[in-house]
């Protein structure tokens, strides 16, 4: 089973916006994990087990740390009009199309369904990424440049 580009994102659209928290794909050229955070409540029961398993583990090997970031943090407190727009896959966050040219949006900005926000460079390839909501960018939570992971809040936008 060979899956291209276009492919792939759209699955990984479909499983962000599932239920799943965990998809898993082989084939003979393929394998493809994704794992979604866990609800709060869901956390709250695992943190016990990744503690012992973080104090079993040699340093190396230990468990990551569930933490936010201040930005990650922020974008949890979304308004009941707002909506966020997250990075669809990991890479390295650029907020125009080359480094000398005007960033795609800025605060204030009003977003049309299918307008450019941003790129996120992965494995070499550039890649436009388009809002799916129209409003008003309220907040940008990434930094140009910065490395983003799948599902991390990019921008926070009010509907209007």
């Amino acid at each position: 089973m060979d899956l291209d580009f276009d492919q792939l994102k759209e699955l990984i659209k479909l499983v962000g916006k599932s239920q799943l928290t965990e998809f898993k794909l082989e084939g003979q050229q393929l394998k493809l994990y994704l794992s979604k955070a866990a609800e709060p409540a869901a956390e709250a029961k695992q943190q016990p087990q990744a503690q012992a398993a973080s104090q079993a583990a040699p340093p190396e090997k230990a468990v990551p740390s569930t933490v936010e970031s201040p930005k990650e943090a922020e974008a949890n407190f979304v308004g009941p009009n707002q909506e966020v727009i997250v990075a669809p896959m990991v890479g390295t966050f650029y907020r125009a199309p080359s480094p000398d040219a005007a960033p795609f949006i800025d605060v204030g900005s009003i977003v049309e369904v299918g307008t450019t926000v941003c790129i996120i460079e992965a494995m070499k390839l550039m890649n436009e990424i388009e809002s799916e909501v129209r409003g008003r960018v309220v907040k940008i939570l990434a930094e140009n440049g910065q490395a983003v992971e799948y599902g991390q809040p990019l921008f926070i936008l009010e509907k209007v």
